[in-house]
């Protein structure tokens, strides 16, 4: 997987030494709460592992999930996934062609604008390969991650149930 870097921060592939951050990262609720359908934290250092090996068999010229680091340091702040959004149970079957962008950073890093930062880096890369149009997904309450959807210029579509079996806030951005 590519790594791609805007003024800021570096996003690249997660790697194995990285199972501590994605511990704190994923144990916290705080970080979690608004993930999926039914968040859950992370336990233990294996689920870390298992879960960095998972988002790095993405092998794909567009998608993939990346450790979102400071360039400055190369110390960790967050997640950042572009990839193929699961359908909600009861979904025309044949999958959706739906490609959504989401973020998680560490709470050390929230208020610095490096969600936006970092997605409109990714945003950039998969428009300029090709990639047409991105969705996201908010839970409700989620009004930070909805900030950062309006700040990216995603239009805010309305709610859906199209997605992860849960009522969603639906953004979407258009290839310029």
């Amino acid at each position: 997987m590519r790594t791609i870097a805007s003024d800021r921060l570096l996003l690249r592939p997660w790697r194995d030494e990285d199972a501590d951050f994605l511990l704190d990262l994923e144990s916290r609720w705080a970080v979690v709460r608004f993930l999926g359908a039914q968040p859950t934290i992370m336990n233990n250092r294996e689920d870390a592992l298992a879960s960095i090996a998972r988002r790095c068999a993405i092998d794909d010229p567009i998608h993939g999930i990346w450790a979102v680091t400071t360039a400055a340091d190369g110390r960790l702040v967050g997640n950042l996934l572009l990839k193929p959004i699961p359908l909600s149970a009861g979904e025309p079957a044949g999958g959706s062609p739906d490609v959504e962008i989401g973020w998680h950073l560490h709470p050390d890093a929230w208020g610095h604008g490096y969600a936006t930062e970092a997605a409109a880096a990714v945003l950039d890369d998969a428009f300029s390969r090709g990639l047409t149009r991105v969705i996201a997904v908010t839970d409700p309450d989620n009004r930070a991650s909805q900030a950062v959807c309006r700040r990216l210029g995603m239009t805010h579509v309305g709610q859906t149930t199209r997605y992860y079996d849960t009522p969603n806030e639906l953004f979407e951005k258009m290839a310029n």
